[in-house]
C-alpha cells in the first residue's frame, strides 16, 4: 500500500505534463484521475488500520493515510469528476485541464500530509494553481482577483512558515504532534495560515470575493475542495492532540455563527453561496471526529450550487423572485439546498445528526442558531418561482455558466451540466445509505423542525429584510490588518488554554 500511495501522489503531476504532449485527451485523462483518487479513497475506507509512511528519516515526510484522509480525498474526486463533465464541452484548453489535475494532486497531497513541511510544500502548490485557475479568463477583473488571493494566501503561509520553524526549534521534528510542548506563538502563527487558508472566521473574508467572482467550475472547486486543504490539518491536530481540540472547536462554531449572519442578509447568489462556505467550514470543525463526513457532504452540495447557480439569469435573488426558472433547474437547486438544511433522504441529514451528537455541550445553542440560519439562507433557492418540470426543454449553457439564445428563442442546457449534477446530487443520495442508522423519530423531527423555523423566518423577515451587513472587512488593505488581529487572538486564546493544559 506505501508504493501505491506513493504512486497516486505522483501521478497527477505527471499526467498534468504530460496533457501538453497529448492535448486531445486532456478531458479523458483529467477524469481517469479523478476516478483513480476515488478509486483510493474506498481502498482506505475498506482498510482497518491507516497507513503511516515516514520518508528520508525522523525529520523528512511524514504521511498518514486513513478513513479520515478517505472523506476528503473521495470529496476531491467526485468535486474534478463533476467539473471536468461540466467544462466537457465548453471549450477549455489542455491548460485548463492541467491546472485541475494538479490543483487536484496538490489538494490530495494535503489530505494525507502529517508533517508542516509537507503541507506547506502543498499549500503553495495550490495557491499557484488556483490563482491560474481564477485569472484563466484573462480579463483585468479575473487577473486581479487571482492576484489578491494570491497575495492574501502567500501572506499566511509566510506567518505559518514561521511558525513550523519553531516547532522543529522546540522539537527537532516538522511532525503535527510537535505542537504539544511548543511555544504559544508557534502554534498562533501555523494556525492563523490555517485558518486563512481554510477561510475559517474573520481570516477568511478574502473567500466571498474570491470565490463569487471566479467562473463556476472554478468557484466549484475552490469551495468544494480547495478550502478544506487548510480545514483538514487543524480537523488532524484535533484529533491528535486533546490540547488543541479546543482552540479547533472554537473557532468551527465562532466560524459557523459568523458565516452564517452575512449569508442571510446577502442578495447575491454566488456572494451567498461563499459566505455559506464560511459557515460550513465552521460546522467541519466544530466536531471535529465526524468532520470528515461533513466535508464530503457539504463538498458535494456546495459544488452542485455553485454550478447550478452559474447558469441562473441572475445573480440577484430580487429579480430571481420576478422571472420562473426552468423546473429542471430549480429541481437541482432545491435537492441541494434541502441536503444542506439536513433534510431526511440525503447525506446532510446523517451529516447534521453526526455533528450534533457530538458538539460540546456549550456549543449546542450556538450551532442550531447556526442551523437555523442555514435554513433561511437556503429558502431563498427553495422559494423561488419556477415552471413546471418538463425534460424536454431545449437550454444551451456554456460552461461557464452563460446561456445564448437559440433561432426559436429558447435555451438549452449542455448535457454536461447535468452529468456534472447528477455525479454531485447521486453522491448525496449514495452517501446517506451508509449511515442508516441516523433515522430515528427524534434525530427526524429535530431538523424538520429547525428547517420549518429557518423557512418560516425567512419568509416573514429576511424576505423583505433590506438589512446589507459592512464589507469594509474584505477590502484589500484591510485583509492583513485582520490577519495581525486575528494573531493577537491566536495567541491569547493559546497562551490561556497553555495554563489550563499544561502544554508547556
Amino acid at each position: 500500500m506505501t508504493n501505491i500511495t506513493i504512486v497516486w501522489l505522483a501521478l497527477p503531476f505527471f499526467i498534468g505534463f504530460v496533457i501538453y504532449l497529448l492535448p486531445k485527451l486532456a478531458r479523458w485523462l483529467a477524469l481517469g484521475i479523478a476516478l483513480v483518487s476515488a478509486a483510493y479513497a474506498v481502498q482506505l475506507f475498506l482498510d482497518s488500520s491507516p497507513l503511516n509512511i515516514q520518508l528520508l528519516d525522523n525529520f523528512g515526510v511524514t504521511l498518514i493515510a486513513d478513513r479520515l484522509s478517505g472523506y476528503f480525498i473521495l470529496t476531491n474526486a467526485v468535486v474534478t469528476s463533476a467539473v471536468v463533465f461540466y467544462c466537457w464541452d465548453s471549450g477549455k484548453t489542455a491548460f485548463f485541464y492541467m491546472q485541475i489535475i494538479l490543483l487536484h494532486g496538490s489538494v490530495n497531497s494535503a489530505f494525507v500530509c502529517a508533517d508542516f513541511i509537507t503541507l506547506y510544500v502543498a499549500l503553495e502548490v495550490i495557491s499557484i494553481a488556483a490563482f491560474l485557475l481564477i485569472a484563466y479568463p484573462r480579463t483585468n477583473r479575473s487577473i486581479w482577483v487571482g492576484l489578491r488571493y494570491l497575495f492574501v494566501s502567500n501572506t499566511a503561509m509566510l506567518f505559518y512558515l514561521m511558525g513550523a520553524l519553531l516547532v522543529y526549534q522546540a522539537h527537532h521534528s516538522f511532525h503535527y504532534e510537535g505542537l504539544r510542548g511548543s511555544p504559544p506563538e508557534a502554534v498562533a502563527l501555523i494556525f492563523l495560515g490555517l485558518l486563512a487558508k481554510g477561510g475559517i472566521f474573520v481570516s477568511g473574508f478574502w473567500l466571498p470575493l474570491t470565490h463569487s467572482e471566479s467562473q463556476s467550475p472554478v468557484s466549484a472547486m475552490l469551495s468544494g475542495v480547495v478550502v478544506k486543504a487548510g480545514v483538514f490539518p487543524l480537523v488532524r491536530c484535533a484529533l491528535m492532540l486533546e490540547e488543541i481540540d479546543p482552540i479547533v472547536r472554537f473557532f468551527g462554531v465562532s466560524t459557523a455563527l459568523l458565516g452564517v449572519c452575512y449569508a442571510v442578509f446577502e442578495k447575491d447568489t454566488k456572494r451567498m453561496l461563499a459566505f455559506h462556505t464560511i459557515s460550513q467550514l465552521g460546522f467541519v470543525l466544530a466536531a471535529p471526529a465526524v468532520g470528515g463526513f461533513y466535508a464530503l457532504t457539504h463538498g458535494l452540495v456546495k459544488s452542485a450550487l455553485f454550478l447550478t447557480a452559474g447558469i441562473l439569469p441572475s445573480r440577484n435573488f430580487k429579480e430571481l423572485q420576478h422571472q420562473p426558472l426552468d423546473g429542471q433547474i430549480w429541481l437541482a437547486l432545491a435537492i441541494a439546498s434541502f441536503s444542506i438544511s439536513g433534510f431526511p433522504l440525503l447525506s446532510g441529514f446523517g451529516a447534521k445528526i453526526l455533528t450534533s451528537k457530538n458538539l460540546l455541550p456549550w456549543h449546542v445553542i450556538s450551532m442550531n442558531i447556526a442551523a437555523v440560519g442555514t435554513g433561511v439562507s437556503f429558502a431563498k433557492f427553495i422559494f423561488l418561482p419556477h415552471d413546471k418540470l418538463s425534460w424536454n426543454r431545449d437550454r444551451v449553457a456554456n460552461a461557464d455558466g452563460e446561456t445564448r439564445e437559440q433561432e426559436d428563442g429558447r435555451k438549452k442546457l449542455q448535457p454536461g451540466f447535468w452529468w456534472a449534477i447528477f455525479t454531485l446530487l447521486g453522491g448525496l443520495v449514495v452517501a446517506n445509505i451508509f449511515y442508516y442508522e441516523a433515522y430515528t423519530l427524534t434525530n427526524i423531527i429535530k431538523p424538520l423542525v429547525t428547517i420549518a423555523v429557518g423557512w418560516l423566518s425567512y419568509l416573514v423577515i429576511f424576505k423583505k429584510a433590506v438589512l446589507k451587513l459592512p464589507n469594509q472587512t474584505e477590502k484589500f488593505d484591510h485583509l492583513i490588518g485582520v490577519m495581525s488581529l486575528m494573531l493577537i487572538l491566536l495567541f491569547w486564546t493559546i497562551w490561556t488554554r497553555t495554563q489550563g493544559y499544561a502544554l508547556a
